[in-house]
């Protein structure tokens, strides 16, 4: 018995996904169908290629050397329909979002929603070692994240230049300052995201190379939940400029230790280039890039 076209799908969706429902929801087809094919592939290859569990599903050794040649296949499968069917305009489709931060995501999403209504979108926030993870095993389309590893598997667009301020309720006093220094945050309460994500490793190691022990570290996890923290009064927060919509009761003041610039991308699995869907995301990019007269947005406070 030979492996089919539609459990090499099947299996890469529900990676892609992590789960059987969500690949049957992607595929357009019934879970019994996914889970089938799933079957038929393991009593094939005469070995198990996930492990089915609560929070969803786990690549066995023999699943994680077959998922990238199945993902590939899948995402070559998608291009050849695509020049099949010969559509000019993309009337559905889905893309799997991720990024690090709301902005500049959420602005890019809005744009490509607005020009392509009938294609879906899934968006979820990662910490930056997640998201790069998520990239590395190849289980989204498009990811937004500041300075992400280079590999040579991966396609890299610079889109932003960003320094790291301090978020503050305009009603404090340290809101009030034109710029401040790591020793006037010493004196709040700081909040920072957990291990893993790029502010906690840099802001942690200006601490530590400035000699400055803040009043009282509060973690959480995710920047919605850290700026919600700020307006309520639980501390202050520290988040690369314009990482969301403008709040009028938060300030964003620079912080005079903290002037190095990183740089946001999008970045896609680069066998994922060849798909209309993926091309048109980009295109986005490079309209918001065209707009702002500047190849790389550079973010001045």
């Amino acid at each position: 018995m030979s492996v089919s076209s539609h459990q090499v799908k099947s299996f890469a969706h529900v990676v892609r996904e992590g789960s059987i429902s969500g690949a049957a929801r992607r595929l357009g087809v019934s879970q019994s169908a996914v889970s089938q094919h799933i079957a038929n592939l393991e009593a094939t290859l005469g070995a198990q290629v996930l492990i089915r569990g609560r929070d969803g599903v786990t690549l066995t050794p023999v699943g994680q050397e077959l998922f990238q040649l199945a993902d590939a296949y899948a995402s070559l499968n998608q291009q050849i329909e695509e020049r099949l069917r010969g559509h000019a305009a993309l009337d559905r489709g889905h893309l799997t979002i991720i990024a690090n931060a709301p902005e500049p995501a959420l602005s890019l999403i809005a744009r490509y929603t607005e020009q392509y209504p009938n294609v879906s979108v899934d968006f979820t926030l990662f910490d930056w070692s997640s998201a790069m993870q998520r990239l590395q095993e190849r289980r989204v389309d498009i990811a937004i994240v500041t300075e992400p590893t280079q590999d040579a598997d991966l396609f890299i667009r610079p889109i932003v230049r960003a320094r790291y301020v301090c978020y503050a309720r305009r009603d404090m006093g340290i809101a009030q300052q034109p710029q401040i220094s790591l020793q006037d945050i010493a004196a709040h309460t700081l909040i920072l995201p957990e291990k893993g994500s790029l502010t906690q490793r840099v802001v942690s190691k200006a601490l530590a190379d400035y000699g400055v022990r803040p009043h009282r570290l509060v973690t959480m996890t995710t920047f919605p939940v850290m700026k919600e923290a700020i307006l309520q009064g639980i501390g202050i927060g520290l988040f690369l400029e314009a990482s969301s919509v403008g709040e009028s009761a938060l300030a964003e003041i620079p912080v005079t230790e903290l002037d190095t610039r990183f740089t946001t991308c999008v970045v896609v699995p680069k066998h994922k280039l060849g798909l209309r869907i993926t091309k048109s995301f980009l295109d986005i990019v490079d309209d918001l890039r065209t707009d702002q007269h500047s190849t790389l947005i550079d973010h001045t406070v």
